[in-house]
């Protein structure tokens, strides 16, 4: 089947390290499923790997990949819940397809079957796709760990990027009055027409909000403790700009604030997920898509951040 794959580490041009070509077939076991995709979005996890985080030398070649939509041998329509293990009752520690298990850039993946959820009609295969991390983050940030209401201010740093742009489009659609955070004009902007209520500088002074969605790390964690209201909540997803370089803890305590982390989202939360877009007509912003064959195309749009919502190979 063709793949789309790490072929070995390359840190500083992480494109010199990915092949697109032929890989085995995966094999039925017990308790797993392969699944024929039919769509599969990227992240910048996919990135990340290709510069040889989170992998050895020894697993190579790994197959990319951590989101997927597709069909199984006997026609269920299903969304892949892309972390293994981790659950009670299974014995595999917690990762995520492309760690551990090849992932979904290929032709067909294999994954427990415990970890396919039922794809709603309503979704075509690329939008369903885009859900399993950046979506499922986005929701699980929102809603499970950060437990935003109806009318509440909610802060997302970084606009444009998969994980913001699904907060600004659930946090509307909830009914949160969302601000977002960008460099770029453009990017605030666009997520203002996604239904922002207010798009700023990264930086600018904003009132005082309910909820801070940090993903960026350094560059704007002292934003994000000054914007919270006393007694508020920062969800932590990530930390693309690397650690923050003072944790502000003076302020953390004295104000009452809570710092919450959050990793993916659960299978559970992906079942929420899928019927919050299914009942609403919410649908995730797709950037482009490309057929399998054109991966390293896909990955260098996705190395540029050039895009503005999610990219999608078809295989």
């Amino acid at each position: 089947m063709i793949a789309a794959y790490a072929a070995r580490f390359s840190p500083d041009d992480p494109l010199a390290a990915l092949e697109v070509g032929d890989r085995p077939a995966p094999e039925a076991r017990d308790g797993w499923t392969v699944v024929d995709v039919r769509a599969a979005a990227l992240n910048h996890h996919d990135l990340w790997s290709l510069r040889g985080v989170g992998l050895r030398e020894q697993q190579l070649p790994m197959i990319l990949g951590t989101d997927a939509a597709g069909v199984t041998a006997d026609g269920r329509e299903v969304v892949v819940h892309g972390v293994v293990g981790g659950v009670p009752g299974q014995d595999e520690p917690r990762s995520l397809l492309s760690e551990k298990h090849p992932g979904t850039l290929a032709e067909q993946v294999a994954v427990p079957t415990w970890n396919l959820v039922d794809k709603p009609a309503e979704l075509s295969f690329v939008e369903a796709a885009c859900l399993p991390t950046a979506w499922l983050t986005a929701y699980r940030m929102l809603f499970t760990t950060g437990r935003a209401t109806p009318g509440q201010r909610v802060l997302v740093q970084g606009a444009g990027g998969g994980l913001a742009t699904a907060a600004v489009v659930l946090g509307a659609a909830a009914g949160l009055d969302v601000v977002v955070t960008s460099r770029s004009a453009e990017r605030r902007e666009r997520a203002l027409a996604l239904g922002a209520t207010a798009a700023v500088e990264t930086g600018a002074r904003v009132p005082r909000v309910d909820l801070v969605l940090e993903s960026v790390g350094r560059a704007t964690w002292s934003h994000s403790v000054r914007s919270v209201r006393p007694g508020g909540t920062i969800v932590v997803a990530g930390a693309t700009s690397g650690d923050a370089e003072q944790a502000e803890l003076q302020r953390i305590f004295f104000q009452e604030i809570s710092v919450l982390g959050t990793t993916m989202g659960t299978r559970d939360d992906l079942q929420h997920l899928l019927a919050f877009l299914a009942r609403t007509g919410v649908r995730p912003l797709v950037d482009s898509t490309f057929p399998l064959v054109r991966a390293a195309e896909a990955l260098g749009r996705l190395a540029a951040g050039d895009q503005f919502g999610k990219i999608v190979l078809e295989p």
